[in-house]
């Protein structure tokens, strides 16, 4: 089993940036593709971005594309979601994910979950 904490959310003005942070225990995350999902009051969980087990390759949602980058540490079984140039519509609660292997955007391809961080971007 693979236990994800996440951590790193906060309130931010619109433009700033966060860090968000994925801790991986249980076992080693170095051969799991891994993901970020979000989900604003009222609406479904979405695909933020996802990497490979070693970054080689990552995948973003549109809306973020050139904003947020996911990176890893496998050393540190950690992931984390560098978020620049944040804009309201980023408020939401943010979720890491794991899966076996092979890269994914639906949700439904991650066995493990977080149990999320806040975000919230003011104008």
């Amino acid at each position: 089993q693979v236990q994800l904490v996440e951590s790193g959310g906060g309130a931010v003005q619109a433009g700033g940036s966060l860090r968000l942070s994925c801790a991986a225990s249980g076992r080693s995350i170095s051969n799991y593709p891994m993901g970020w999902f979000r989900q604003a009051p009222g609406k479904e969980r979405e695909f933020v971005a996802a990497a490979s087990w070693n970054s080689g390759i990552t995948d973003y949602t549109e809306s973020v594309k050139g904003r947020f980058t996911i990176s890893r540490d496998n050393p540190k079984n950690t992931v984390y979601l560098q978020m620049s140039s944040l804009k309201p519509e980023d408020t939401a609660v943010y979720y890491c994910a794991a899966k076996s292997w092979g890269l994914a955007t639906y949700r439904g391809a991650y066995n493990y979950w977080g149990q999320g961080t806040q975000v919230t971007v003011s104008s």
